[in-house]
């Protein structure tokens, strides 16, 4: 059922807000003075949580009622044309994370705030009436005012152009959509530069953080927004780009145009002790939100079914740029194939899975269609292909005459077909309906049949239960011999193997690069091929290999104890992207085995096969690393815990041992491992109450991360229960902070019980708290990440089955029931031949 939208009763032009916030009383009050056309008598405004005391039309009080469950301002106006609606209103300043709310810091023992805005999706309105929908774009005038001290800035989407009275005046914006207004004030320091074409770029976060934290983050800023103009060949449209560190955020970051607000750790780090890693994320988080000052804010989408459209391009705009500005850090390989493509491929094999472009209406509904893994992650893999397709410079061409087109206005995903169908002769548009309309993706089935020739088929994959529908996609199958460019039937027949095999003078294999969003599932001749020249094989192929034989193994069309021997033969790799791939299906093996059992030892002198020689060639500290030796060591390490190690164990103590007075000053590539063994394996009295006590102070944001892993790693049920019992204490963890530690405990053998005891029993209270917000969902999804029984799958079950009907949690419900299902299934087929491969391999 379509519900009706607002911008067709009112299109508005212009507004003018005039917001007076109080931090002291938690009150926001204000006027919101829309100009703009009515198109039906009565119109309907966005309100959220307001106390409406009247409306005007062109100066005149008219009638109107505020509908709470519609979220909606009713004005009979009985005429059409141009007007200018006046609406004086209040509403409560809330700590949810959402719409105007304060975030909270700690400085020299003080508690302080500074407030932000976070509107996407449609929590504008609950800071001024507005018609809350990306379709309805307008220009907007804002007046700020608060209850302001001495030594606050103020910051918004445009420069401040005066301050009268206290209150703040800012130029009038380009015309855009309202969940992209915002707005900050509080004590910030800042660190500011300029483009070559003197756009100004700054970075601001709280005085508890130290100056050079911002370094990084002003100059990947500066030079993604240079790298954005040319690419797009369309110049950035506002005179500054603020990146803003709020200290209480739900999400990553949030594209505000002009103003960009971040979580600390998506913006800020310590360049004097950072991790490659460390600074990978931070600047793919600033070079999406920068790539959507373009896309998603100059051309917008029209309605969020087309939210792919922002989030699956910037997705893959935050690689190309980077790739771009640092290309050391081999950002494709390094990020975007080990995080992107199996978030992808294993969301998107469970029947039920959303597609990535899918039509909704409920405003829950919409938050939850920020599916990071559907959405983002596979949705950037569609925009890869398409980029392979064709080729960077069409691309451009492509890009720059969509933005001509729509700059400053709205647009659907076929627009953007459309448009890059004006550089290629590929019918882009019919291709990339397969991908983004339909849910799921092929295996591809390549076998040589009993004539000798080579056959492909390609068939729906599945991860446990699935409806064969008879779906098919054009896939760009990439091979390493002669063969179609695009398959899009269901089997492809490709002649004589043996001929082909000649001609290409390599073991045959498709999908080149991992780039496509298939998977291959070779018959035993030229997977015994492959194998044999394993060697040759790049690090990405090695990595695709590793991925997709655990994807068919999760799939039920192999066993994992057939991928166990194969194992060892990638321990000894020397890239990082390998030993990625092969620690990563190795802790699959892990929900086979029960804690403390006999197969677990098995399989920890397992782990210490695969990671020994790792460990022995480099140690706990860096001595003259090469190559990928520095992202390997941390990889090796953690097995090496995970596998009781004694090297690996004394080692790390002695690391503690002598920086125990200041334990942030550790190599940050090591020191989560240095802090998870301590506590496992050298656990005094009051240890972990010392780290939760430093956990507090702690301003670094990747210092924290390390501490909550280590605190969360205890084996005490005394430190457990604690824990459990600080979560909904805003002092000790904070709200946004709050699923690291929950998923953490219940992923510990020790404290799942207690985890998932306090998820039920406080359900209520973490919805009142989060819920609203896209991340409440998650909740969901990472208790289905970690249970693997029959027991969990019923409990689980009971307690969300009643819920399925509640906007927003349904899908989501419906899919982590299916995934634990299977597992438990998985686990019940393959136990036994798993834990007998590992025994073997062992002997």
């Amino acid at each position: 059922m379509t519900t009706k939208h607002f911008y067709e009763t009112f299109h508005p032009d212009h507004y003018d807000l005039f917001i007076d916030v109080n931090r002291e009383k938690k009150t926001i009050a204000g006027t919101s003075t829309i100009t703009g056309e009515v198109i039906e008598d009565t119109v309907l405004i966005n309100q959220k949580y307001m106390e409406v005391s009247s409306v005007k039309c062109d100066g005149v009080e008219v009638p109107f009622t505020v509908s709470d469950k519609d979220e909606a301002i009713k004005i009979d106006l009985g005429k059409k044309g141009s007007v200018k609606i006046e609406i004086v209103y209040t509403a409560p300043l809330t700590d949810t994370m959402m719409g105007i709310y304060p975030s909270y810091y700690m400085i020299d023992g003080v508690k302080k705030q500074i407030i932000g805005t976070q509107f996407e999706t449609t929590a504008a309105r609950q800071a001024f009436p507005c018609v809350d929908e990306p379709e309805a774009k307008a220009t907007f005038s804002l007046a700020l005012k608060y209850d302001e001290h001495e030594g606050e800035t103020t910051l918004a989407n445009m420069p401040e152009i005066k301050v009268e009275n206290g209150v703040h005046y800012f130029e009038k914006s380009v015309k855009m959509s309202s969940y992209l207004v915002a707005f900050a004030f509080g004590e910030l320091q800042s660190k500011l530069t300029k483009t070559k074409d003197g756009v100004e770029v700054g970075v601001f976060a709280t005085k508890a953080h130290q100056a050079k934290e911002l370094d990084f983050a002003v100059d990947i800023a500066k030079r993604a927004i240079e790298f954005y103009e040319d690419f797009y060949q369309t110049k950035y449209p506002l005179p500054h780009s603020w990146q803003l560190a709020l200290p209480d955020f739900s999400a990553g970051a949030m594209e505000n145009w002009g103003l960009i607000t971040y979580r600390e750790a998506a913006v800020l780090l310590d360049p004097d002790n950072a991790t490659v890693e460390q600074k990978s994320y931070v600047a793919t988080v600033i070079a999406h939100e920068l790539a959507h000052q373009w896309f998603g804010d100059l051309v917008t989408m029209r309605w969020w079914d087309d939210l792919w459209l922002n989030e699956s391009f910037a997705n893959m705009m935050e690689y190309v740029s980077i790739d771009a500005l640092e290309p050391d850090w081999q950002i494709w390989d390094n990020a975007y194939q080990i995080s992107e493509v199996p978030a992808a491929l294993k969301r998107d094999a469970t029947d039920g899975v959303q597609s990535v472009h899918v039509q909704v209406e409920h405003p829950a509904d919409i938050d939850s269609l920020f599916d990071g893994a559907i959405v983002y992650a596979k949705g950037s893999r569609m925009l890869v292909m398409v980029r392979a397709l064709l080729g960077d410079d069409a691309l451009r061409k492509g890009l720059k005459y969509y933005f001509d087109q729509h700059k400053y206005s709205n647009a659907t995903g076929d627009d953007l077909w459309n448009a890059l169908s004006t550089v290629t002769d590929l019918d882009i548009g019919k291709i990339m309906h397969t991908w983004l309309d339909q849910p799921g993706y092929p295996v591809v089935n390549a076998h040589v049949d009993e004539n000798g020739h080579l056959i492909l088929q390609q068939k729906q994959f599945f991860i446990g239960e699935g409806k064969e529908v008879g779906r098919t996609w054009a896939i760009p199958i990439n091979a390493n011999f002669k063969a179609p460019q695009i398959m899009t039937q269901t089997e492809l027949d490709l002649g004589d193997y043996k001929q082909l095999r000649a001609e290409a003078g390599h073991a045959l294999r498709l999908n080149v690069g991992n780039s496509s969003h298939f998977i291959v599932n070779y018959d035993e001749k030229l997977m015994a091929d492959i194998m044999a020249n394993l060697e040759q094989l790049t690090a990405v192929d090695q990595l695709q290999l590793l991925q997709d034989l655990g994807l068919l193994a999760e799939g039920g069309q192999i066993s994992y104890a057939e991928i166990v021997p194969l194992l060892p033969k990638f321990a000894t790799s020397r890239s990082y992207i390998v030993i990625n791939a092969l620690f990563n299906t190795t802790r699959e093996l892990r929900k086979f085995t029960k804690p403390d059992s006999d197969e677990e030892q098995n399989l920890k002198a397992f782990y210490n096969l695969l990671s020994e020689k790792q460990i022995v060639r480099l140690g706990w500290q860096s001595n003259n690393d090469v190559g990928d030796d520095s992202l390997v060591r941390p990889l090796a390490l953690s097995a090496g815990l995970y596998a009781e190690n004694a090297q690996v164990i004394e080692g790390g103590h002695q690391i503690f041992a002598n920086n125990k007075n200041d334990l942030v000053k550790i190599a940050a590539s090591i020191r989560p491992y240095v802090l998870v063994n301590e506590v496992k394996n050298y656990r005094k009295q009051d240890l972990v109450d010392h780290l939760i006590n430093e956990y507090q102070v702690a301003v670094d944001p990747y210092y924290k991360a390390d501490l909550l892993a280590a605190i969360t790693a205890s084996q005490d049920i005394t430190d457990i229960n604690k824990i459990v019992a600080d979560f909904e204490n805003a002092d000790v963890i904070k709200p946004q902070d709050l699923r690291s530690w929950y998923f953490n405990i219940l992923a510990n053998a020790k404290g799942q019980q207690a985890a998932w005891d306090w998820l039920r029993k406080e359900w209520s209270w973490l919805e009142k708290t989060v819920g609203g917000d896209m991340e409440f969902t998650t909740y969901i999804t990472v208790t289905a990440r970690i249970f693997h029984t029959a027991n969990r799958l019923q409990e689980f079950t009971e307690f969300f089955e009643p819920k399925i009907n509640q906007p927003g949690l349904g899908r989501e419900i419906q899919m982590d029931t299916k995934v634990i299902a299977t597992r438990v299934d998985l686990v019940e087929q393959q136990q036994s031949a798993v834990n007998k491969a590992i025994k073997t391999v062992l002997s």
